[in-house]
């Protein structure tokens, strides 16, 4: 391979971790929507008036595939072993950067999903817990946000293992 340098297997784990932040991102995104949604078409059916109010949890599970596809972005951006040397070490900071993007992800469209599920139907037979379910489905926003935080600092160890 003419013009390569650093380690020639090393893009193999950045490439990884960019596809494992934008897959388990969008897992999580898939679950979060198909299960809240469920909880949403099941309460439009007892109280139709409610049905763009109870859309929030479905909202916020499509949030989480746009983490992992930030983190993707930013990953595959920063491999080109032609232009700068790419070490294993580069590749293990691409790796976890997206694993840990994408797992907290995949956990926060789990708990938003479960949350909203429940949270929609009980807010049709109790108004009441609106700003509750609200409440519980941002802590389980900030799991993923934790997730793309950790993902950028991550990603930015990268090009740092050598003085090059």
């Amino acid at each position: 391979m003419a013009g390569f340098s650093g380690d020639e297997t090393a893009p193999f784990f950045g490439f990884l971790g960019a596809a494992a932040a934008l897959v388990f991102s969008c897992m999580g995104a898939a679950y979060g929507t198909a299960k809240s949604g469920v909880g949403v078409a099941s309460m439009g059916v007892m109280r139709p008036e409610l049905v763009m109010k109870s859309i929030v949890p479905v909202v916020m599970a499509g949030v989480l595939g746009i983490y992992g596809l930030i983190i993707a972005v930013i990953i595959s951006t920063g491999i080109n072993p032609k232009a700068k040397s790419y070490y294993l070490f580069d590749g293990y900071a691409h790796l976890s950067s997206g694993l840990a993007c994408g797992l907290a992800g995949l956990s926060a469209g789990m708990a938003i999903g479960i949350v909203g599920d429940a949270g929609v139907r009980a807010n049709a037979q109790q108004p009441k817990l609106f700003v509750g379910m609200i409440l519980i489905l941002i802590f389980a926003e900030a799991l993923a946000l934790y997730g793309l935080i950790v993902g950028i600092i991550l990603s930015s160890r990268a090009g740092q293992s050598r003085g090059d």
